[in-house]
């Protein structure tokens, strides 16, 4: 026989063989490569930056006490070990609630809240990987609800923020007991009806308005108060001095004071003109050129006298 045709024949054989065995052999080697990918998922597990762990052990239970973090942990395929972003995370809120009045009120608010780390354990055995939807939502629609609800549209629209806030540290402390941590609840908007809204500003702004005329109604009277008692105290001064000087002094007296105010004057040059009548001076006003006798008379002679600076 010819040897190319013996070794042809052989060949032929052997790839009869491995067709037969192909299929076979690929679908055993598929089965190995899936299970040794699903083993290394379920034994080798990578804990990221910001991120940390819980181990679940199909014997002991849930590791509560010890959290695991970043880096290659290794786990026996028929335990479990869930993974938690440990970061301060944010979400926005949009809520609807209604006032005492039934008035609808619309909230929009953003939420800033992180795992207690050491606590990762127990919150993952109590309550698990859904604990903003379980715990905090839950907590700050109850608290909002019961806040706003006692509240008139017109005290939202004034001190809305501030009462609201005030509520929120309320929820805050509800939302620690199950091992979170808030760390601030932003209100962005508070909405009303834009009808309501015109009609609450209308209101103030004629609330102030009459406030601004009684403030202005109190301060005028306490002005005519004041202007009162002020002529009353000069009426009593006059009445001393009339007990005081003789009759038909109090003239001369009150020029005298005069004469003595304008003399002290730092921003006017006075020319003094001989004296007059019992004693005063003629007061001339140099800018002005008019002559002014306290005592009502005329003398001649001229001094002039400049105030210091001059």
């Amino acid at each position: 026989m010819n040897p190319i045709t013996v070794i042809r024949a052989h060949v032929g054989k052997i790839g009869a063989s491995l067709r037969k065995a192909a299929v076979p052999l690929l679908v055993t080697g598929l089965v190995l490569l899936l299970s040794t990918a699903y083993v290394i998922k379920r034994v080798i597990y990578l804990v990221g930056p910001g991120e940390a762990g819980v181990h679940w052990s199909l014997f002991t239970g849930t590791e509560v006490d010890r959290v695991y973090g970043e880096g290659i942990h290794l786990f026996p395929p028929w335990d479990r070990f869930s993974i938690y972003n440990v970061r301060i995370q944010e979400i926005a809120l949009e809520l609807f609630v209604l006032t005492k009045r039934g008035l609808q009120v619309h909230l929009s608010l953003s939420i800033r809240y992180q795992p207690q780390y050491d606590m990762l354990g127990v919150l993952h055995q109590q309550v698990g990987h859904n604990y903003v939807k379980t715990v905090i939502i839950p907590e700050i629609e109850e608290v909002l609800r019961e806040t706003v609800g006692d509240m008139f549209s017109e005290d939202i629209y004034v001190t809305g923020r501030t009462v609201i806030i005030k509520a929120f540290n309320k929820a805050i402390e509800r939302v620690a007991q199950r091992y979170i941590n808030v760390d601030d609840v932003l209100i962005k908007r508070i909405i009303l009806p834009e009808s309501v809204s015109e009609a609450i500003r209308f209101k103030l702004t004629e609330k102030h308005l009459i406030e601004a005329k009684a403030f202005a109604v109190e301060k005028a009277r306490r002005e005519a108060e004041r202007k009162r008692i002020e002529g009353e105290g000069i009426r009593d001064q006059l009445k001393i001095i009339a007990s005081a000087i003789p009759d038909g002094q109090i003239l001369t007296w009150q020029g005298i004071k005069a004469t003595e105010e304008i003399a002290m004057s730092q921003n006017a040059k006075i020319i003094i003109i001989g004296s007059g009548e019992n004693g005063l001076p003629i007061i001339l006003n140099a800018g002005a050129g008019t002559t002014i006798n306290p005592a009502g008379q005329n003398t001649a002679g001229r001094a002039t006298i400049n105030p210091p600076g001059q």
